[in-house]
């Protein structure tokens, strides 16, 4: 967890002054110089993004926002754009949009907040409120139902411990609990593996999760695999891949992202620019450990135009 790497830092010889008249220039006349944009927005930092935003607005009296979106189009002005907010303010949208309308999509439910830490909760409810004047637990408790909602109702307490320390007693009473509430019984508790995995450290549940393998002879995703179904099954497989490797759960949903027909840009759009100042050097690594391929070839193949230079550009 510790050892994770971006793709983004702030950009050492920041001129905010030269970045906006650079972005003034590229959107004037006829045509955009999208090549422009991407060499600045690409290289520098949410936070030097948001000082861009506000430098422009003073001095040409025009919201950036709008201007980009009247000069850019299809994905590459959603990312574009994305990278305009403050993460936690780019993923309350996002959350917003998953359950906007009929139909909620619960896997961009499950993708942010079984990956989320304490901080980022309290951070994206606080975003959630000020931008969709709206609260997101309410919310969620509305979209989503029975176990699940449970489930990430519980996440959005931000009550995980978050310490390095295992207690290896916890561990084997937990180990215990998971399997009597799973596979040792007809039916599977589901309380008992939502609380277990929301409440644990993550050092924590990979020593639960040891124990838990040599009680039953079963590794848990297996376990979980056949005791669980559906939009549950993916928010348990999803917290004990972040236990594990968070890095490598990123790998897998963008290379899903990919597979099969037509490509799922929103979710690209989400991890790439989302983790780029969080780890996305290091889901390259899990990514090339995994598919046996860069991300960056990956990409290429399924993306075209502005929208792929601009992920390849934050890929560095």
């Amino acid at each position: 967890m510790g050892n994770a790497q971006p793709t983004v830092v702030p950009y050492e010889d920041f001129d905010v002054v030269a970045d906006i008249k650079a972005i003034r220039k590229a959107c004037k006349g006829m045509g955009t110089d999208e090549e422009a944009v991407i060499s600045i927005l690409a290289n520098r930092s949410a936070a030097q993004r948001m000082e861009i935003k506000q430098a422009y607005f003073e001095k040409y009296d025009d919201e950036l926002e709008e201007v980009l979106k009247s000069e850019l189009a299809g994905n590459f002005e959603k990312a574009i754009i994305a990278m305009l907010d403050p993460s936690h303010v780019y993923i309350a949208k996002e959350l917003r949009r998953a359950m906007k309308g009929a139909g909620t999509d619960e896997d961009i439910l499950v993708e942010i907040l079984c990956t989320c830490t304490n901080q980022d909760i309290l951070n994206i409810k606080e975003a959630y409120a000020q931008v969709h004047e709206r609260d997101l637990e309410a919310d969620i408790e509305d979209d989503t139902s029975g176990d699940v909602r449970n489930l990430l109702v519980s996440l959005l307490q931000a009550s995980r411990d978050e310490n390095y320390e295992v207690d290896e007693g916890l561990a084997e009473q937990d180990a215990t609990s998971l399997f009597e509430a799973g596979e040792g019984r007809f039916g599977t508790d589901e309380s008992t593996f939502t609380y277990i995995l929301t409440h644990r450290n993550y050092l924590q549940l990979q020593a639960t999760f040891k124990i838990y393998e040599s009680l039953s002879g079963t590794d848990i995703l297996d376990a979980i695999d056949s005791e669980a179904t559906g939009t549950l099954k993916d928010c348990y497989i999803t917290l004990v891949r972040c236990t594990k490797n968070p890095q490598l759960y990123f790998a897998r949903r963008l290379n899903a992202a990919m597979k099969g027909a037509g490509t799922d840009e929103d979710t690209l759009i989400r991890i790439i620019v989302g983790r780029s100042e969080v780890d996305l050097e290091t889901i390259k690594d899990m990514y090339l450990e995994k598919y046996d391929m860069t991300l960056k070839d990956a990409l290429s193949s399924e993306c075209g135009g502005d929208f792929k230079r601009l992920l390849l550009a934050i890929l560095h």
